[in-house]
């Protein structure tokens, strides 16, 4: 009998320790970013032979960085009118332009795998009064006021000094669910970095501390719901996020997009 008592305790032994459930749980699911309500307020005329990489809003104007080679520009438009008022075109037909930044006046433009940045007098775009070094690709740039904010097609967003564009701090750009790739354009709003996501129509709000993304803006197809009938093979996806910091407006549009849309977050 005590032998029988032995087994029983043994089998339940083995039970009990031997096909221990691990101490994570798979089936978990990560809590889902906030979403951020939005209304459309207006809409203005864009270029649609901008391949929008990067815009902002200067006095009152769209300052806006183009790319494709044998496309690639600096432009100074009207916003209400969409009128093109100022352009340079690069004549380098190997030029890839990339997103741009008015900081202190000075204008920066990055290019996308020339690892070139171009630096402009803010009162003249005709030519550049200097370029920098950038060892990784350019996509998206902005400013906090003190350091030009940078990224590259990665999770990364670099914090960056204007002078020497050396890196001064980096920052990876993740959810609840892990890092999150292609974070494009970049606008500093309130002391949040506002990105998109190439290829997506999600622009997201992050804490420029941490690189976590605490809110995110799902929009719809806006080519299909506003502009349907002026959608063609070179109409590309959204792209471009400018604020206004006197007027508090921001504007998103998108690459040869034939609109600007100007939103209010709720």
């Amino acid at each position: 009998m005590k032998q029988y008592l032995a087994i029983a305790a043994l089998i339940l032994f083995t039970a009990c320790n031997g096909s221990k459930e691990p101490d994570h749980d798979d089936s978990i699911v990560p809590l889902p970013t906030p979403v951020i309500n939005y209304s459309i307020v207006a809409q203005y005329p864009h270029d649609t032979a901008a391949y929008t990489e990067g815009l902002q809003v200067y006095k009152g104007k769209f300052y806006e960085g183009t790319g494709m080679e044998k496309e690639s520009t600096l432009q100074i438009a009207d916003i209400k009118t969409g009128h093109v008022e100022k352009r340079h075109l690069y004549t380098d037909p190997l030029i890839f332009g990339e997103g741009i930044n008015v900081f202190k006046n000075k204008i920066y433009q990055l290019t996308w795998q020339n690892h070139i940045v171009y630096v402009y007098d803010i009162n003249n775009i005709d030519n550049p009064i200097k370029t920098l070094k950038w060892p990784y690709e350019g996509w998206g740039m902005t400013n906090n006021g003190t350091d030009l904010i940078i990224s590259d097609g990665t999770a990364n967003i670099y914090f960056v000094n204007p002078d020497d564009f050396k890196v001064r701090s980096t920052i990876v750009v993740a959810d609840n669910a892990g890092n999150i790739d292609m974070v494009n354009e970049l606008e500093y709003i309130d002391g949040f970095i506002y990105a998109n996501v190439w290829q997506t129509n999600n622009i997201l709000k992050i804490d420029p501390s941490t690189g976590h993304v605490v809110g995110k803006i799902t929009f719809p197809d806006l080519k299909q719901q506003y502009f349907p009938t002026q959608v063609t093979e070179r109409t590309d996806v959204l792209n471009g996020i400018a604020y206004d910091s006197s007027t508090k407006k921001i504007y998103i549009t998108g690459k040869r997009w034939p609109k600007v849309f100007e939103i209010a977050l709720k």
